[in-house]
């Protein structure tokens, strides 16, 4: 494998020991990087002060290789990464399923937008271009987010072109549309009333201009060219309205993308894969059975 994948570490999950590695996204530099950046901060598995973005890549089981990959934006309101919540757990989950999963360590309310946007169309070029070391096919590379890391994957998924995810290296040539979007909860809309406030504040800043706000609200970014989308939020989710959902779901069916939207009525914020939240735990099943159908992991 290239000299890309570095160091090497590893982790104890569900019994078994399970092989990582951690793959920096801007060898080259960091760009717009901010002199003597707060320390990066871990604590409880979150992870808070990012200034040096990186991939953690899950390899897929080996019994089954679907020649898929997904790269995860775990959520915390553009505040902190949830990373082994919403990240390290969904990977373990795809692995089994067949799927290489990264799971994204993208800049947030330190460096601001387009920093976040930068950091995911990095990432779905990287694994894009070095596809065949990873045994994964390039043009099935898609994005999976959950609340604020929702909205990340989103922008991904309707902004591929933005010039800012470009910076002159070499990479920028590759395409960074993703192939299909797994959206957990998602910040949709930085507009009211439907908005995230704290999302947007740690995005955008506390009085950004009313034009940015509908340009980052990405319910008004869909096109036909936006990949098919597998969305699930919870009717009684009091931090982000489940209208965002609905309405992403609501523009893509008028750009005819095939989408697929579960809205379950108990499940509150946050569900991630934990149990006790009745029906709606069981939407990992229903996104396997719409990656079965579309033939991104084995019959």
């Amino acid at each position: 494998m290239r000299k890309l994948l570095l160091t090497l570490f590893f982790f104890i999950a569900a019994g078994a020991q399970a092989q990582t590695t951690v793959i920096p996204l801007w060898p080259e530099g960091v760009p717009d990087a901010k002199p003597n950046p707060v320390p990066e901060r871990i604590e409880n598995d979150m992870i808070s002060h990012v200034s040096e973005p990186t991939l953690t890549y899950y390899p897929a089981a080996s019994d089954r290789p679907a020649h898929t990959a997904v790269i995860i934006c775990p959520g915390g309101g553009y505040q902190f990464l949830a990373f082994a919540h919403e990240g390290r757990r969904y990977a373990e989950w795809l692995s089994s399923l067949g799927i290489a999963s990264f799971v994204l360590k993208y800049r947030m309310v330190d460096a601001g937008h387009p920093a976040p946007l930068r950091d995911v169309l990095r990432a779905i070029r990287t694994v894009r271009a070095h596809a065949s070391d990873y045994g994964v096919a390039p043009d099935r590379v898609g994005v999976m987010g959950s609340s604020a890391g929702g909205h990340l994957a989103a922008s991904a998924a309707t902004m591929y072109d933005d010039p800012a995810g470009r910076t002159g290296a070499p990479l920028d040539t590759v395409s960074a549309r993703p192939d299909f979007l797994l959206l957990m909860y998602p910040v949709i809309t930085l507009m009211p009333p439907y908005a995230h406030e704290g999302s947007r504040y740690s995005l955008l800043g506390v009085h950004p201009a009313p034009e940015l706000v509908k340009q980052m609200s990405v319910e008004t970014r869909v096109t036909a060219q936006t990949p098919p989308t597998f969305l699930v939020h919870s009717e009684d989710d009091n931090v982000v309205p489940v209208d965002n959902s609905i309405m992403f779901f609501q523009a893509l069916a008028r750009a005819h993308v095939p989408a697929e939207l579960h809205i379950y009525e108990h499940g509150g914020h946050g569900m991630g894969m934990t149990p006790g939240h009745g029906d709606a735990s069981l939407w990992p099943r229903r996104a396997e059975e719409w990656l079965r159908d579309r033939k991104l992991i084995a019959q």
